[in-house]
């Protein structure tokens, strides 16, 4: 809690006696006043008994003795001598005074200037020897003292020269109360708080009997240098101590730069953020990318004309025959190369064929294989906390959290509502006090009685647990800071504008008719209002209403938690009302974890049901604690059907793509439903068994495993199934071959460019589950073994599937009712499809002309270079409010809070074990009080508080240590001791608890060791009251983790953030406060005896989410950079070696990559954690576009690369085609119909993305790249060609009755495998 202080209570004595009357005298040595006269009969409900000081108007009294020596504790400065000092105050006055002056030091102590200089201001009024020269009496009032007839003073005049009252009132304006990290001011200036507070209102706030305080009416009159007062007054002046000198002149006891800004050394302003990166006045970037665009453009048209020049030097001839290849003609790398792809082949091929040959014990032997591993899902353990999913464990702001919540618990839940009422149109209101001012609509009486209603409905909830057998009510669970054991109902922390009226329509509802200056008028609720929002920690305002602005549970309401959407402090003007329900946060294994989300359930309900309510006034924004995660789970509820449509959907797709139509008649059987469906659940088994394998090993699941991965390992089984199916059926049976032979033939053909896919994205993935990132990290897992076991299950299961259809379709049986034959003769002649010829007769001719080629290279490049400046552009975070569907109430929250919201969440300081705090040198590398370091902890948090626009500090950092100090300063009564040394609070009576913990000191006080460790405990539960406002419970009791033996293990430091409204504002609000802790660590880790490792970090609840954005970009690249590896790698390999051929594929997916990345910059998706998991998913899937393409045209044995390129994109792009794109497409639009903004940006817009780029890099790009770019024919597939060419003429000329054959023909028109 923030302590309940008011200081002007130091005014009780100050003020207490003084002496009304006409005074007659006016000239030094004579008094005004002296002695006191009893009870103010003008003051009625004062906070403190209001005292007349008697009228008198006689010399001043020597002191002498016991008299004297008072005198000198209580008023210092007006001790000329021992045989020479007089004063116009009695014994009984100086007691008064000293039980006064206790309850104001304590606030003004930590600046001894301040104290020092506002003690004085009263002993020249109350004591001053020369008092009559400057105070006029002006009414009095019949009183009898022992009997004794006398005249009490209700009013007098108080002449000070205004230099005086400024250099006064300039010491004490800037200090601090450290709990609250406001300025003591603001509870000494009334209505006027600390920023419109100045000297006069500082003295007119301490002569108003209406603050409670003031026992009579002082009128401060100051006066100029040169302005004579006459009838021998002399406005008072004495010497003054500035703020940076101390009193005395003792430089040890200035104040510091917390509490006065003279003594703060001169702070550098931060350097300047550096400009966006320029060159002249244009874009840098743009300039660089326009550079590479050029750069690449002359590149290439240079290669061009050399080229053209080497083909016009060389001779015309007519073409030639490939040339005859020997082996003993191979290099190294093509023997290498002849070896790896015969040795695949003819493993693949016996492997093909056994499978087809068994099919029925490959289909049980793979599903009890798939069962068993698919059973592990049993065991899965679902993450759902944001937490677990996007922060490493040993990150550091986990362990950061983790240090946090293990010493102090976990931050307090919040239920919040911002209510607008935008029908109510503003009006005016003239008040006595503030004058005429404008009032929004939000601020009626209306409006605001109806939020009490609302308020007391939620406040009184009861809710019954079924698992528990118990009714759940609010302080059951609620945090009550001052009450935190036992709690009632009024102790709960509940903040809004209704408790400057403790929750009551009475008090809100008063009225009374005052008058003020010889003005009358009516004083109600809008006055007590703006008093409390200009001074809210005041017991009673200045109003004859005598309202408290504390709240109900004890704890002052500060007005950005009141009200908001205002400007400069013009609350009157406020848009919206806030009211907050503040709940203790427990553990989900403690039963009140339930209690909390039932209320909080019950919470939400009441809303929802008022805000439907057509009578209500009320529009509002409102959530709970729980709400996100409700909210989340429901939008994951109401997307699934769109999963199951889009799967639906792929399905369909698969089942009817795979079909070789040849007439209508038999249509049912050459569909390929039936092993479509085998396919796709070929794919589901493989990510079943995945994430079941994982939860065999403890590796934890999440939702986007299963919304991803499935989609990814269909890209690439489809792809996969597509090229063996439609290889198969342009395939024509050789003679003699069995069905099972010819499967495995050309399985042999295919499973390499499978196998380089599927290795390639595999590790790919292996290798990006090397990231920090849990939910990256298991998602990498789950794919990269969904991947690996959806290949092996192709080459095993669904071929043993082919098989099985293979042969039902050559027995003519209808798909799926197999049991069915038809009569319909099989066609003679293979069907080509529609997308063979398209690409054969209309897409390559117009893709590979000459003239297309230099096109598509120039946009291409210019694709890419413009990829790059607008990757360079790509905002990084991820916006909280895409994390709910468009349609939650919470969106409304949001946009409230961004709108209306006045400060940020609040941050602490937190200090690990290893530093000495009891230490002299300890608690002056902490406090900012006098004697504190000008580099302390609290005052470089000051320091930063100054440049909010950098720090994203609004409000300094709460001080226990300083409050501590002033806790124990023996000029208060704080801190008191029984003569047995037992502690007795400010509030006991006891009579003998007089003696101080600590004694006076004339420097900085400081505690000894024993001391420190002696009351600190006691500080901490210490409750918070009029006498002492500086108890710790509430404030700091949570604050302080001492350990069994006493010593300090943490402490926590609080300050407020400024308002962040997006992700990158809190991502810098965390670079900057770590900054400052870095520094503070390193300053603190200087003083002796701290421990080398002692830190101090920063930690509010959205650090450990906004974490990942410090290094996301770089982790990303490494990511991203350790997946592309396997694609270049394998790919060399399995084709011998073929760098040329790595590298192409490689530069083509960094292009597909990089311009994704700006397509998202241009379509408003932000660079976070989830398009990292799309990117990695995307470099998997432009493995599909690109691989199988390169490596048909690695192989391909045509003469010129042109038509090796056309023949490759002619048979494995129209497979990739199919098989890839038009196999994601349908799935991804049908996302565009999901609720949740997550899935529409991430995975609609992005995959779709992904998906196009992918597509038209590897059909468009691809293609004419390797026509300019691409290895030459390999040789050692050139000489396989030619043997088994060679083998099938000597067949023929061995045959008596030479024919042609058809299958050589048609191995003639196909591409080599």
């Amino acid at each position: 809690m923030l302590p309940r202080i008011i200081p002007t209570v130091i005014l009780w004595a100050t003020c207490s006696h003084h002496v009304f009357g006409f005074t007659t005298v006016h000239q030094n040595g004579y008094c005004a006043l002296y002695d006191e006269c009893g009870k103010n009969p003008e003051v009625t409900n004062s906070l403190i008994p209001a005292i007349m000081p008697c009228e008198s108007n006689t010399p001043a009294r020597k002191l002498s003795g016991a008299y004297l020596a008072l005198f000198k504790d209580v008023c210092p400065g007006l001790v000329t001598g021992d045989n020479s000092t007089y004063a116009c105050c009695s014994n009984k006055q100086l007691k008064s005074m000293q039980k006064s002056f206790a309850l104001s030091k304590v606030i003004l102590n930590r600046c001894p200037s301040c104290a020092e200089n506002f003690v004085n201001i009263y002993c020249q009024n109350i004591c001053s020897p020369n008092q009559s020269t400057f105070i006029n009496v002006t009414r009095t009032h019949p009183s009898t003292v022992i009997g004794k007839p006398e005249l009490g003073v209700l009013e007098y005049k108080c002449y000070f020269r205004r230099q005086f009252a400024e250099e006064s009132f300039n010491s004490c304006k800037n200090v601090r109360l450290p709990a609250t990290g406001g300025y003591a001011i603001a509870t000494m200036c009334g209505k006027y708080g600390a920023e419109l507070c100045n000297s006069q209102r500082w003295l007119d706030f301490q002569g108003d009997i209406s603050n409670g305080l003031a026992p009579l009416v002082i009128e401060f009159l100051l006066q100029d240098n040169n302005t004579e007062v006459g009838d021998g007054i002399v406005p008072h002046y004495s010497k003054v101590w500035s703020c940076s000198e101390g009193p005395g002149g003792v430089t040890e006891n200035a104040c510091t730069c917390q509490d006065c800004k003279e003594s703060c050394p001169k702070i550098p302003s931060p350097e300047p953020l550096p400009d966006s990166f320029k060159i002249g006045t244009l874009d840098g970037y743009l300039i660089i990318c326009v550079a590479i665009f050029l750069s690449f453009l002359l590149l290439f048209l240079i290669f061009l004309v050399i080229r053209r020049i080497t083909k016009c030097h060389k001779k015309k001839e007519k073409a030639k025959e490939l040339p005859q290849v020997t082996y003993a003609s191979l290099s190294c790398s093509e023997r290498l190369s002849a070896r790896t792809n015969n040795a695949m082949a003819k493993s693949f091929q016996w492997w093909g064929t056994q499978m087809a040959s068994y099919p029925k014990t490959v289909i049980g032997v793979s599903l009890v294989i798939v069962i068993v591993l698919s059973a592990g899902m049993f065991l899965i353990k679902l993450t759902t906390d944001p937490v677990e999913l996007w922060s490493a464990p040993n990150s550091l702001a986990r362990t950061e959290k983790d240090f946090h919540d293990s010493n102090f618990g976990p931050f307090f839940r919040t239920n919040q509502l911002i209510i607008t009422a935008k029908k109510h149109p503003g009006y005016s209101y003239n008040s006595l006090f503030f004058g005429k001012l404008n009032f929004s609509g939000i601020l009626s009486s209306e409006i605001l009685l109806e939020m009490l209603d609302l308020q007391e409905k939620v406040q009184n909830i009861v809710v019954w647990s079924e698992k528990h057998q118990i009714n759940v009510t609010l302080k059951d669970i609620c945090y009550a800071p001052l009450n935190p054991s036992n709690p009632a109902s009024t102790d709960c922390c509940v903040n809004s504008l209704m408790q400057y009226f403790q929750n009551s329509r009475t008090k809100f509802n008063m009225e009374v008719n005052q008058t003020l200056s010889g003005q009358k008028g009516t004083v109600g609720w809008r006055d007590h209002f703006l008093y409390c929002v200009n001074s809210p920690l005041s017991f009673k305002d200045i109003t004859d209403l005598e309202l408290s602005c504390m709240a109900d549970y004890g704890a002052p309401v500060f007005p950005f938690l009141a009200v908001g959407g205002y400007k400069d402090g013009r609350y009157s003007k406020s848009e919206a009302l806030i009211l907050t329900f503040s709940l203790n946060n427990y553990p989900r294994t403690d039963p009140h974890y339930d209690f909390v989300m039932l209320w909080e359930k019950r919470y939400l309900e009441i809303i929802k049901e008022y805000k439907k309510n057509p009578k209500s006034n009320l529009t509002f924004g409102f959530m709970a604690e729980r709400s996100l995660e409700d909210e989340i789970n429901r939008t994951t509820a109401e997307d699934i059907p769109i999963f199951t449509i889009s799967y639906v959907v792929i399905f369909i797709y698969i089942a009817l793509a795979l079909g070789e139509y040849s007439s209508c008649r038999r249509v049912l059987v050459d569909s390929k439903v039936t092993l479509g469906l085998g396919g796709i659940l070929v794919v589901l088994g493989s990510v079943f068994a995945s994430m079941g394998f994982f939860s065999y090993v403890g590796v934890p699941s999440s939702l986007i495993i299963v919304e991803v991965v499935p989609f990814l390992v269909l890209a690439v089984g489809a792809d996969n199934i597509f090229i063996f199916i439609l290889e198969l059926q342009r395939d024509e049976r050789r003679p003699g071959e069995r069905r099972e032979e010819h499967i495995g033939r050309v399985l042999g053909n295919v499973a390499p460019s499978m196998l380089l896919c599927s290795v390639s994205e595999s590790l790919c993935f292996f290798l990006g589950a090397l990231t920090k990132m849990p939910a990256v990290r298991t998602f990498a897992l789950n794919a990269a073994l969904a991947i690996l076991l959806d290949f092996l299950l192709q080459i095993s299961m669904f071929v043993a599937l082919v098989s099985l259809d293979a042969k039902r379709q050559e027995g003519s049986r209808y798909d799926i009712c197999c049991c069915i034959k038809t009569k319909a003769e099989k066609p003679k002649k293979k069907s080509k499809g529609i997308l063979v010829p398209f690409m054969k007769k209309v897409y390559c001719p117009i893709l590979l002309n000459p003239v297309s080629r230099v096109l598509v290279m120039v946009v291409f490049i210019f694709m890419f270079c413009a990829g790059i400046y607008f990757t360079m552009h790509c905002r990084v975070g991820l916006n909280q409010e895409l994390s709910v569907p468009r349609d939650s109430y919470v969106l409304d929250y949001f946009d409230y809070l961004n709108r209306y919201f006045e400060v940020g969440v609040p941050t602490y300081f937190v200090t690990t074990s290893g530093y000495n705090f009891s230490s002299v040198d300890g608690i002056n590398g902490i406090c900012s009080s006098v004697g504190c370091d000008n580099n302390s902890m609290t005052q470089k948090i000051q320091y930063a508080t100054e440049f909010p626009e950098r720090s994203y500090l609004a409000i300094p950092a709460s001080s226990w240590v300083d409050d501590y100090l002033d806790w124990l300063n023996p000029t208060g009564d704080c801190c008191r001791i029984l003569l047995n040394g037992t502690f007795c609070s400010s509030t006991s009576t006891l009579p003998g608890c007089f003696r101080k913990c600590i004694k006076n000191s004339n420097s900085a006080l400081r505690p000894t060791l024993e001391q420190f460790n002696q009351y600190l405990p006691i500080f901490l539960k210490d409750l918070p009251n009029l006498k002492c406002p500086k108890g710790g419970l509430g404030a700091y009791d949570n604050a302080v983790k001492l350990n069994n033996r006493g010593e300090i293990m943490a402490t926590r430091f609080m300050a407020y953030h400024t308002p962040l409204k997006n992700s990158q504002e809190y991502t810098a609000a965390l670079k900057s406060a770590r900054e400052l802790a870095a520094n503070i660590t390193e300053t603190l880790r200087k003083v002796p005896g701290t421990d080398p490792d002692f830190r101090v970090f920063p930690y509010t609840i959205t650090y450990v989410f906004y974490e990942q954005y410090l290094s996301i970009v770089e982790e990303g690249l490494f990511t991203l950079a350790l997946c592309l590896v396997p694609t270049f790698a394998v790919c060399c390999i399995l084709l011998g070696m073929d760098l040329r051929s790595g590298l192409i594929n490689l530069i083509t997916i960094i292009m597909i990559i990089v311009d994704t990345v700006g397509v998202m910059t241009l379509w408003g998706i932000d660079y976070n954690a989830i398009s990292l998991i799309n990117l990695v998913t995307a470099i998997g899937i432009s493995v599909e576009f690109v691989s199988h393409l390169t490596r048909s045209f690695a192989i391909s044995c045509k003469s010129s690369k042109v038509a090796r390129a056309k023949e490759a994109t002619i048979y494995m792009g129209s497979a990739v085609f199919a098989g890839v794109a038009m196999t994601n497409l349908p799935g991804i639009i049908v996302l565009a119909f999901a609720n949740a903004q997550l899935i529409q940006i991430f995975f609609f817009r992005l995959n779709l993305t992904i998906t196009l780029l992918g597509l038209v890099h590897g059909l468009i790009f691809l293609p004419v790249v390797l026509t300019y770019f691409g290895p030459g024919i390999n040789q050692a597939v050139l000489l396989k060609k030619q043997e088994e060419e060679n083998k099938a003429w000597n067949r023929q000329d061995s045959e008596k009755n030479a024919h042609s054959n058809p299958s050589f023909e048609e191995e003639e028109t196909r591409p080599p495998k």
